[in-house]
Order: structure tokens, then C-alpha cells, then sequence
């Protein structure tokens, strides 16, 4: 196994001060409850016919994502996941979700 560093194709510079740059994300601050812009829908895309709710629109860092997640999971009592922004629940509870989010003081339609 080879143990290149990935500098994004660049063989060589010969500029004595480049760097190659870096692909991740810079994180953002989590914006508070009132400011956040959630949108919940039902979803059954490349679910193989499943239903899931989704929750998309969180800005923030992802552990305040998966905290969020996890809250709402336990609150459905059901499985899901919480990555790039976006929270799946397996099953259909779009009203106890936007219920919820809203009782948090979350804005969510």
C-alpha cells in the first residue's frame, strides 16, 4: 500500500511557499434554535420503497447534529442517522417531529 498524501493532482510547484490545499469543510458555529431554517418532508427516494422523515436545513457543527438527532430518534422510538445537515427517521413522523422542533423553539415547517 502507498502512503501518498493527497495534494489534489499538483506533482510539483516551483513556488517555494505553496501548500497544496486541504478539501475538508470548515466547521460553523451552530446557529441557536430561533435561528434555525428547518424543513421536514417524507421521503421514499432510493429507500427501496421505505419511508423516512426528513429533517434538512440544520447549520452547525455535526455534533450538535447528531445530539439533535438522537433527541428526535428516542423521541420516535425508532432508527435513523444524522450526517450533512440532515436528519433521517426511519418511519412517517413528519407532525410529531415539526411538534417537537417547534417545542424546542426551532422554526420548522
Amino acid at each position: 500500500m502507498s502512503k501518498k498524501k493527497n495534494t489534489g493532482g499538483i506533482v510539483y510547484s516551483t513556488d517555494p511557499d505553496f501548500r497544496p490545499e486541504s478539501d475538508k469543510p470548515e466547521e460553523v458555529e451552530t446557529l441557536a434554535p430561533a435561528q434555525q431554517q428547518l424543513k421536514v418532508k417524507l421521503d421514499t427516494k432510493q429507500r427501496a420503497g421505505k419511508v423516512v422523515t426528513l429533517v434538512d436545513g440544520f447549520i452547525g457543527k455535526a455534533e450538535d447534529l447528531e445530539k439533535l438527532g438522537k433527541e428526535l430518534k428516542t423521541k420516535c422510538g425508532t432508527g435513523g442517522s444524522a450526517k450533512d445537515g440532515q436528519i433521517l427517521i426511519q418511519g412517517d413522523y413528519k407532525e410529531k417531529v415539526i411538534k417537537w422542533l417547534q417545542d424546542w423553539g426551532y422554526k420548522a415547517k
